[in-house]
């Protein structure tokens, strides 16, 4: 897949959420916006209501689309088969468009009235969600290889290139040119190390800042604009590939963590998800069928 047809990928599924949002929202909102004691009088409270066709559809569609999305990425990791179908990372990336669309639809089933057993599978699903966002930045942070298998420490280490000397070559720096390269590479010490968001964001500002001196710096000594963005555009790469490289460690245990807390959640989600179905069926709620 190329990175154009990625960005159309990701757009694709991302506009599919919103606009499932937007117009769930807009059509029920009076229904929603109902105290709960006055529901029953609204006009369409047999459609908007949990058990209604609206309603209890989107709590069915909702439910298939998370557990489809859940063992549908869990059978790609375990089986070696399903690799020919596509990166792991894609997989991942349907999977997070499913099972962030689904609790959306399950969220208006509930016709945002929570209580009882149900409000337990509701918050951990809300959990799995929120864990889950966590877990597509962390998994980010550690760079991985074209299967989707984290990378070692020392084949990170092995993507770096000796930038300031193939610049000095190939666009016949100047000394001073050559020195401002290697200073903007260097990895980005942050004052906040107890704080690791705080160190990140304070250490892409002082990025950014590092980027617009070079910028100057590049211009003052002649360098012509094509130049410099060709410049640029690669000491990008590598500052990015050193703070990676420097934040690894911490990144693959937070990962580690993060599969011990998302998990738990998952399976509660699941398991009290089954039995309202069990429930509900058993009460006769069955639906158009």
């Amino acid at each position: 897949m190329s990175p154009f047809v990625h960005r159309l990928y990701i757009g694709a599924m991302a506009t599919v959420v919103i606009l499932v949002t937007c117009h769930l929202a807009y059509s029920g909102y009076s229904y929603y916006y109902t105290p709960l004691e006055e529901r029953f009088y609204h006009p369409n409270h047999a459609w908007f209501k949990a058990s209604g066709i609206m309603g209890h559809g989107l709590g069915i569609v909702g439910t298939l689309l998370i557990v489809f999305g859940v063992f549908m990425y869990i059978a790609r990791k375990r089986s070696k088969s399903l690799a020919r179908f596509g990166r792991l990372k894609y997989w991942l990336e349907f999977h997070i468009f499913l099972c962030t669309l689904g609790p959306v639809m399950v969220l208006f089933h509930t016709t945002f009235k929570f209580g009882g057993i149900v409000s337990i599978a509701f918050w951990s699903m809300v959990l799995v969600v929120l864990s889950g966002v966590i877990g597509r930045f962390i998994y980010l942070q550690i760079p991985h290889t074209i299967e989707g298998r984290a990378m070692s420490l020392n084949e990170v280490k092995a993507m770096q290139t000796d930038l300031g000397e193939f610049l000095k070559s190939s666009n016949q720096l100047d000394e001073n040119s050559y020195a401002a390269v290697i200073e903007a590479t260097r990895p980005i010490k942050s004052e906040r190390k107890g704080n690791l968001i705080a160190s990140m964001v304070s250490g892409y500002f002082q990025g950014q800042r590092n980027l617009r001196q070079l910028k100057g710096t590049l211009a003052g000594y002649g360098i012509s604009r094509t130049d410099m963005r060709y410049i640029v555009k690669m000491v990008r790469h590598e500052m990015s590939l050193n703070n990676r490289i420097e934040r690894l460690q911490t990144m693959q245990n937070l990962f580690r963590y993060w599969h011990v807390a998302h998990l738990p959640f998952a399976l509660i989600m699941l398991v009290i998800m089954i039995f309202h179905v069990i429930i509900t069926l058993l009460f006769g709620y069955k639906w158009i069928f």
